[in-house]
């Protein structure tokens, strides 16, 4: 562990460094540097990527983390609250992202953010009463809950006779998850949308408590379906770093071909869906052929469709012969000359160009005050990826190119998903080109050291992170954390002065996780 000095941080502690790539420095700070912190932070060009709670010994006292990145890396800043104060400074203000997570916090801890004027509960629906804390210690032992409150959320109204609402969801039609989204409209122009999320809450921050790393890593790869490489890859490196374990160059290689296998499936099955709400059904059938074939080939060769638990504690849990990685490339080409022709095909396509340019609109300057990143960044000149600036095994070697557009409409997150799959494409094969030898996997000792860690990929979406806390080779806390908590607030703004129908182009530009962001 590497101290690092207060010239090239922020002046709040002594820093340390628990992880070298990407790089996390991790610091205690006292209540009057909180707030200093993000603000240094935010002065600096950086961002918030997220911000969580952690109960203490019989709930005397509680700690408040917040992630945030900036020039130097990752920034895990902690701040200890005592159970008598009962707050701690909203960050709010400084960025805007915190909101929700502070709600969020409260409504599990029972700790408010002194300041935040929103303080309408986030995750607690009609599943536990006000007063319970799930996340504190003994709150939920061998206790059932009814369903009373929380069944009039107030939403935010605009106080004209001329403005109507239109409640969509959160039951929506067809299969995908639960959210509620509340526009208020002249005509067809959409004035204002209140999002209310929450519905998948599934209690998983509790239930990773207690369960050994090899249990968590099952868990911590089915948080949400569509990116089960991402966040295996982020709770593996936080249990490699307590151990003080590398990974063999073979299971760093082929994890990175899970992770881009992902990326690629999930651009198809989103230019598809983009395709289908703008009334365009050959590009859907197209788009989901491609990606049903590369999905039934995770199946056959990888085992999984959506590749979980091929990623575990230690390396993968899988390998690839000479036969498996020619017939992966022949595929892949395939795949790629049917793209492209697609890519070509519909850029001429008028009728869809007309409804994707300047829909959904983000501006750079914008986009930086509202935190954005991953591919949703990238589309609004936010010039971030993790597998660039820091890059980790194996993405160091494999000069990656990053994709960016300032336009930030649709049409700039619709073209970068074709962008991005390209170069997946091409990472793909240059990893089974230059696929190391040896073994997949080292072994993890079931007696782990006590400690943190803290492992963060780049994944589809954006940035997947998970924190994680051993205590007697079993799981103390573990926070993992959707770059969709800070893109949800931005779908918000994305709609102002569009139409209603537009909505479902928008929404699926973005494509966000609901059960990731609800955990």
């Amino acid at each position: 562990m590497t101290e690092l000095g207060s010239d090239t941080l922020p002046s709040v502690g002594q820093w340390q460094q628990i992880l070298t790539a990407p790089p996390v420095w991790q610091v205690e700070v006292q209540t009057a540097s909180w707030t200093s912190a993000a603000l240094a932070l935010r002065d600096q060009g950086g961002r918030l990527l997220g911000l969580w709670g952690e109960a203490g010994h019989e709930n005397a006292f509680f700690y408040i983390h917040a992630l945030g990145l900036g020039s130097t890396g990752y920034l895990w800043i902690t701040l200890t609250v005592q159970s008598s104060e009962g707050q701690f400074p909203s960050l709010a203000d400084i960025f805007p992202a915190a909101s929700r997570m502070e709600r969020a916090l409260y409504d599990l801890t029972g700790i408010r953010a002194a300041g935040n004027a929103d303080t309408r509960p986030w995750l607690r629906h009609q599943c536990w009463p006000a007063g319970i804390f799930p996340l504190r210690e003994g709150q939920l032992d061998d206790r059932s809950f009814g369903m009373d409150g929380d069944a009039d959320y107030p939403f935010q109204l605009i106080d004209s006779v001329d403005v109507h609402q239109i409640p969509v969801g959160p039951v929506h039609a067809g299969t995908i998850e639960p959210g509620h989204f509340r526009f208020s409209c002249i005509g067809e122009q959409i004035l204002r949308l209140e999002e209310r999320l929450g519905y998948t809450h599934k209690g998983v921050e509790r239930l990773f408590q207690d369960r050994d790393v090899f249990a968590g890593a099952r868990l911590a790869g089915r948080i949400s379906g569509d990116t089960t490489a991402g966040y295996a890859w982020a709770y593996c490196m936080a249990v490699e770093s307590i151990a003080r374990c590398a990974i063999p160059p073979r299971a760093a290689a082929l994890r990175a071909v899970c992770l881009e296998r992902e990326r690629m499936a999930n651009h198809l099955g989103d230019l598809a869906a983009l395709g289908n709400d703008a009334g365009f059904a050959f590009c859907q059938s197209q788009f989901l052929f491609i990606k049903e074939s590369l999905l039934r080939e995770n199946r056959e060769i990888f085992g999984h469709r959506y590749l979980m638990d091929c990623i575990i504690p230690g390396g993968v849990a899988f390998d690839l012969n000479s036969a498996q990685t020619a017939s992966i490339r022949s595929n892949s080409e395939s795949w790629q000359r049917t793209v492209q022709r697609l890519d070509l095909l519909l850029q001429e396509h008028s009728g869809l160009r007309d409804r994707l340019v300047g829909t959904g609109k983000i501006v750079p300057p914008r986009a930086a005050a509202l935190g954005m990143a991953g591919l949703a960044g990238r589309a609004s000149g936010q010039a971030w990826d993790l597998r660039v600036q820091f890059p980790h095994a194996p993405y160091q070697n494999l000069d990656v190119s990053m994709q960016l557009s300032p336009e930030g409409d649709v049409a700039a997150r619709w073209q970068l998903r074709f962008l991005e799959f390209y170069e997946s494409l091409r990472l793909q094969t240059r990893l089974l080109m230059e696929l190391p030898g040896g073994a997949v996997s080292t072994t993890i000792p079931e007696s782990i050291p006590d400690g943190e860690g803290l492992g963060i990929v780049e994944a589809w979406r954006g940035e997947v992170f998970v924190a994680l806390s051993v205590e007697n080779a079993r799981i103390k806390r573990c926070h993992p954390h959707d770059p969709s908590w800070v893109l949800w607030p931005v779908l918000e703004e994305a709609v102002l002065n569009d139409i209603v129908a537009d909505f479902p182009l928008i929404n699926k530009s973005f494509n966000l996780s609901y059960s990731g962001h609800d955990l």
